[in-house]
């Protein structure tokens, strides 16, 4: 098969976010046995056609979704055709491919509920698609609450983490990287995402206060965030003689490494997450994970097994009670961080992800 895969408007692939990884990470492996092409926008310092892992890319003109869609339906023309289209996180641009071309399977893949209000203009273009694939059960349930007529097209397909790069690693490679990131000793929390208001860091920060009434503990935040925000968390810390590290945004072929050095791993987000791909990755890194009872989240978590949920997310007090019983018990945290790892060896690799969505693409071809 010749596949395509059309990636949002404001993303370059391979890029950082969890929707440029989840799309790249997809295609280099659907790529050892199939044909693939990922279109994402231009960027500078990245050349408009390349080939990596026999993945060719093409980056068009973008800056808003109608000039997007223009290039993309414009490069869609000259091309040669494909045997299958998905289209990430955009209905609306999905819906002007399929009309565009009827006869070629398009498929969805759904990240979140961002991009899918529940609106008719949504609905139809959601109909319209051949497929649609989300990454959890949680995803799934609420798009056919809002959408109940495209339940007969959902898919789960959960996403994955690269195994051999996310890994646990000795005692003595941890004080090499702790060294090398300028960690000094002591617990050391860490949380990896966006830094945007709905991920909690403010809650996180507060509950670094009162674990800190405890034991002394530092934060590490890798992430980007708007400046003023930023400020405002900045000033938030200072208040509350929380001792953290603001990293900005850290390669995604870097990360592992943070995950690597730190002690335990917080996931504070408080509002719906539909996966929570970094949960993943700290599991896959034998880190032990702290998390917002929310959402996908609670289809990765199993509590008091390989990480544990907080249902009382809003309160840092519940955040804080879970990071000092890691804290003050190493061989509780060592246990829940192997039982992570373990099951992200069964559950979550990017291979898996690929092969279920592999069966979804050559039964949309095959039924044309």
């Amino acid at each position: 098969m010749h596949i395509c895969m059309i990636a949002p408007e404001q993303f370059t692939v391979p890029g950082d976010g969890s929707v440029e990884i989840c799309i790249w990470n997809i295609a280099r492996r659907v790529a050892k046995r199939h044909k693939v092409t990922i279109v994402s926008r231009r960027a500078t310092g990245l050349p408009d056609t390349e080939e990596i892992e026999q993945v060719k890319f093409i980056r068009l003109p973008s800056g808003t979704p109608s000039r997007y869609r223009s290039s993309v339906l414009t490069f869609l023309e000259a091309a040669e055709p494909f045997d299958l289209i998905q289209i990430d996180n955009r209905p609306r641009l999905a819906a002007a491919v399929k009309r565009q071309y009827p006869g070629t399977p398009v498929l969805i893949f759904l990240h979140s509920l961002t991009f899918v209000p529940q609106e008719p203009g949504i609905s139809r273009s959601l109909a319209l698609a051949d497929a649609v694939t989300v990454n959890s059960s949680s995803l799934e349930q609420r798009l056919i609450r809002r959408f109940p007529g495209i339940r007969s097209k959902l898919r789960v397909v959960p996403l994955g983490a690269d195994l051999s790069r996310f890994t646990p690693v000795s005692a003595q490679e941890k004080a090499r990287l702790r060294t090398l990131h300028g960690i000094g000793p002591g617990f050391t929390v860490l949380f990896v995402g966006r830094v945007i208001p709905r991920k909690g860091v403010p809650v996180l920060l507060r509950a670094m206060h009162r674990l800190n009434r405890h034991m002394p503990a530092r934060l590490l935040i890798a992430g980007k965030g708007k400046p003023p925000y930023l400020r405002q968390l900045r000033a938030l810390a200072r208040r509350l003689g929380v001792q953290v590290s603001f990293l900005g945004n850290i390669p995604h072929e870097d990360i592992h490494s943070m995950y690597q050095a730190a002690d335990c791993f917080i996931c504070p987000s408080q509002q719906h997450e539909a996966f929570g791909l970094v949960n993943v990755e700290a599991m896959a890194s034998g880190l032990p994970v702290i998390a917002s009872s929310n959402g996908g989240i609670r289809e990765i978590i199993d509590s008091g097994r390989n990480g544990y949920l907080v249902k009382q997310y809003r309160n840092p007090a519940a955040f804080a009670s879970r990071m000092l019983q890691i804290g003050r018990n190493p061989d509780l945290a060592a246990r829940i961080g192997l039982q992570g790892r373990s099951d992200a060896l069964q559950m979550y690799e990017w291979q898996h992800t690929a092969e279920l969505l592999e069966n979804i693409y050559l039964k949309l071809a095959g039924s044309r």
